[in-house]
């Protein structure tokens, strides 16, 4: 779920300080420091690869989201998103299904549609009755997309029901869409209290979160309204008593991706992709926790506009040692007894880092894994933007429950062309992995 920018090394600033959020610094993981120490699982089946050109309709593989079919677990699906290619719709052979078209540019020189995350909101009472529905970030248009989901449909599972009066998150009009600076990281969420649904939408290339209420309009399509957001810091105070932020192009800030809600506790964890895991309500209220650092955390950087990349300082060793950046493909891994885990893909090494869901134990740090081939299976997940779990049963090829994680360089791919797909991981061998 990252943009690739080749902007990816630190830099240090002197003058704002973070005084909105608590920070704290994770104690040192005992082993498994580095990537390369960590236990493998392999995958069990992977979709076709999608190719970011011309050719290849620019589809490039980004984020899933699993929906359990509950009257036939094995016909459950996999919905996943392409960016400008749109949304794939795959079965649980990672077969594709459906394929549904990004939306067309708004005007001929303006941004086309391009979906970058998608989340699952099950049970919204429509004006036509209660659907299941995906919802998707169209960073390209800067709003939400909403599709029904009826499995045994005629012509594909997924309905496009999304309110064709549906504003922009955030731009204020075209041109600030054009600017690309639009909704980006998604998670959806049910308040077991109220029974409303919503929407946490982060902006591109910004700090910004934004809570947005998913509201039944007429003839069963689906709108939002804002509710409230929450600005992150860009700044941090280190333990030197200077300031620091992550190198960027100039103007960009680090901006957020990867989120999951807990919805035992009403409780989000978002990944600042340069920065570390926040721990926050839900509805944006409180202040948030930084409950883990990337290792590049408090490197110093400077930006060099001749060659788009950052040159890093030396390390001043303020960083954590689990995840590498950028963190992204945050999921959650619920079990029995409000016990399971938090998992984030640690793009940096290649690995995945799972942190205990329980709160009150401060998330701490169980393990973590790589995704990796092995005697002709399919290949691994390197730089992975986008994760999803589902611990339940899934008729006969996945009975344990699966995860599904995004790969960002599918091998082999076809030449020089970008090349990119989703993994399948039997749910049980992480579990393995994870209690050893």
């Amino acid at each position: 779920m990252t943009t690739h920018r080749t902007a990816r090394c630190l830099a240090l600033a002197v003058t704002t300080v973070l005084t909105a959020a608590a920070v704290s610094t994770p104690a040192r993981a005992d082993g498994h420091a580095h990537g390369g120490s960590l236990p493998i699982v392999t995958p069990r089946a992977e979709t076709p690869t999608l190719h970011d050109d011309e050719a290849g309709g620019n589809a490039d593989a980004d984020d899933p989201a699993i929906w359990r079919n509950a009257a036939a677990p094995g016909r459950s699906l996999v919905i996943a998103t392409a960016k400008e290619g749109g949304l794939r719709v795959y079965d649980l052979d990672a077969r594709l299904v459906q394929s549904i078209a990004a939306p067309p540019p708004a005007g001929s020189d303006d941004a086309p549609g391009r979906f970058n995350n998608v989340d699952l909101a099950e049970g919204v009472r429509l004006s036509t009755g209660k659907a299941d529905l995906a919802v998707t970030s169209d960073r390209g248009h800067d709003r939400l997309r909403f599709y029904r989901i009826d499995r045994d449909r005629r012509g594909g599972p997924l309905t496009d029901v999304t309110d064709p009066a549906a504003a922009p998150v955030f731009s204020k009009d075209q041109a600030e869409i054009n600017d690309q600076r639009t909704a980006y990281g998604l998670a959806t969420w049910t308040d077991r209290t109220s029974g409303k649904s919503y929407a946490l939408v982060s902006r591109r290339e910004r700090t910004t979160v934004a809570l947005l209420e998913i509201l039944p309009t007429t003839n069963g399509k689906v709108g939002y309204r804002t509710i409230r957001t929450l600005d992150l810091p860009s700044t941090f105070r280190l333990p030197n008593n200077t300031s620091w932020s992550p190198c960027a192009e100039p103007g960009e800030l680090p901006q957020v991706e990867g989120m999951v809600v807990d919805p035992a506790n009403n409780t989000l964890y978002a990944g600042q992709e340069d920065v570390g895991i926040w721990r926050l309500r839900a509805d944006l209220t409180g202040t948030p926790k930084l409950i883990d650092k990337v290792r590049e955390y408090g490197v110093p950087g400077v930006y060099d506009e001749a060659t788009e990349e950052c040159t890093p300082g030396a390390d001043p060793g303020y960083g954590g040692t689990r995840v590498a950046a950028d963190v992204e493909g945050l999921t959650l891994l619920k079990q029995a007894d409000g016990d399971g885990y938090l998992l984030a893909s640690s793009q940096g090494d290649n690995t995945f880092a799972a942190y205990d869901r329980e709160v009150k134990d401060h998330n701490e740090y169980e393990g973590g894994f790589r995704i990796a081939g092995r005697n002709g299976s399919p290949d691994g997940s390197e730089e992975c933007d986008g994760a999803a779990v589902l611990n339940a049963p899934l008729g006969a090829k996945y009975p344990n429950g699966l995860l599904v994680v995004q790969d960002g360089h599918d091998t082999p791919g076809d030449g020089d062309r970008p090349s990119t797909n989703f993994k399948f991981i039997d749910l049980g061998d992480v579990l393995d992995t994870l209690d050893d």
